[in-house]
């Protein structure tokens, strides 16, 4: 188990949070190729070191936030913002606002 630092609730167990992904900015739903959204929802840089990541708090704050985690060491640190995700950007209570078949209503 490692900590993850929540700049609205302070150092949390990362029980307490839900891991959303590598920090990459989400295709634009409009204009975007299937060859994009697969790349953006399947290809992902997976490196041995540094990542800045999103994580959701469920169980504290319902908040998307912004950390920089060691992938080898589980070793965290705050960013000073929000990564520019579809997820973290959103700034939506909500884990599934930032999906591609959110809006539509069928």
């Amino acid at each position: 188990m490692f900590r993850i630092p929540c700049p609205h609730c302070g150092l949390r167990n990362v029980s307490e949070f839900r891991h959303v992904g590598e920090a990459r900015t989400r295709p634009d739903p409009h204009t975007a190729t299937p060859e994009q959204w697969r790349a953006y929802l399947y290809e992902q840089r997976n490196v041995a070191g540094w990542s800045v990541e999103s994580w959701y708090h469920g169980s504290g704050c319902r908040q998307y936030i912004g950390v920089e985690r060691h992938t080898v060491t589980n070793e965290t640190r705050p960013i000073a913002r929000a990564p520019e995700s579809g997820h973290a950007a959103a700034g939506s209570a909500s884990p599934d606002a930032g999906a591609p078949d959110a809006d539509s209503a069928s």
